[in-house]
């Protein structure tokens, strides 16, 4: 254990040297900003996401990596303006995630995974939190932020007590839609729209499913059902545009048989 951890620091040190050299010799690192670095780091991160759903374990390797990378670029740029360097980093993490397990580091007794994520959610109100919702950035893609803004209210017990009163809520919800759909008024069209979505977004909570993952995986399946379809048209010299849906379906039920 003692032998791999030397190992894993000598790899991290010499990312941190080769960092430093990159940084005072190559022309486009001299040149980034936290700023400039930003949607770059967005971007690894969906690649990284795009990895995981694929379970391309080398992929992920390499991704993780890139992400590493963009940490330790912040993390030399905040040095280099005395804000802070990565042993801050690295301190301020393990500060946290000791004090957020006093489970493991204190005297706290849990009995569940439930109550783990409870007690982080009352330890980040004690910390001068003013919302348990703060910590939900605002840019988060909409789908993940309702995920995400259920998880925590659920940390502080504000949460349905079993799965069919979320499915009774669901279709509450999809009855309002329908009865704004008939008024024709498109604002609340569009806003009932959203109640059932996130409706929906609840209920995959209960189902112990993640819906972005699933919502990906259609896109996905859909995406590699569609290109064969486009492929067997091209094989006939036809564009889709001319083709009939009947003439479609047949070739999309070849996909989905494959």
């Amino acid at each position: 254990m003692a032998n791999s951890i030397q190992i894993q620091l000598a790899s991290f040190e010499r990312l941190l040297v080769i960092m430093n050299e990159l940084r005072e010799q190559c022309p486009w690192d001299k040149k980034q900003t936290l700023r400039s670095l930003r949607h770059l780091t967005i971007e690894e991160t969906y690649e990284l996401g795009d990895a995981i759903l694929d379970n391309n374990l080398q992929e992920v390797k390499k991704e993780l990596g890139d992400l590493l990378l963009h940490i330790v670029f912040y993390a030399k740029i905040g040095s280099e303006t005395n804000d802070f360097d990565i042993a801050d980093v690295c301190n301020e993490i393990c500060d946290k995630l000791i004090h957020r397990h006093p489970h493991i580091y204190g005297d706290v007794i849990v009995k569940d995974e439930e109550e783990v994520k409870q007690n982080w959610e009352k330890l980040k109100l004690k910390e001068g939190k003013f919302s348990v919702l703060e910590g939900v950035p605002k840019s988060l893609p909409a789908l993940v932020k309702a995920s995400r803004i259920q998880d925590k209210v659920k940390g502080v017990g504000f949460d349905w007590d079993e799965p069919h009163q979320v499915w009774d809520k669901v279709q509450e919800e999809l009855n309002e839609l329908q009865v704004e759909v008939k008024a024709g008024n498109q604002d609340t069209i569009e806003a009932e729209f959203g109640d059932v979505l996130f409706s929906m977004i609840n209920y995959a909570r209960f189902l112990n499913i993640n819906p972005e993952d699933a919502l990906e995986r259609t896109n996905k399946k859909f995406i590699k059902r569609f290109q064969y379809l486009e492929g067997k048209a091209g094989e006939l010299g036809k564009p889709l545009m001319d083709m009939t849906l009947t003439e479609m379906d047949v070739f999309w039920n070849e996909a989905k048989k494959l």
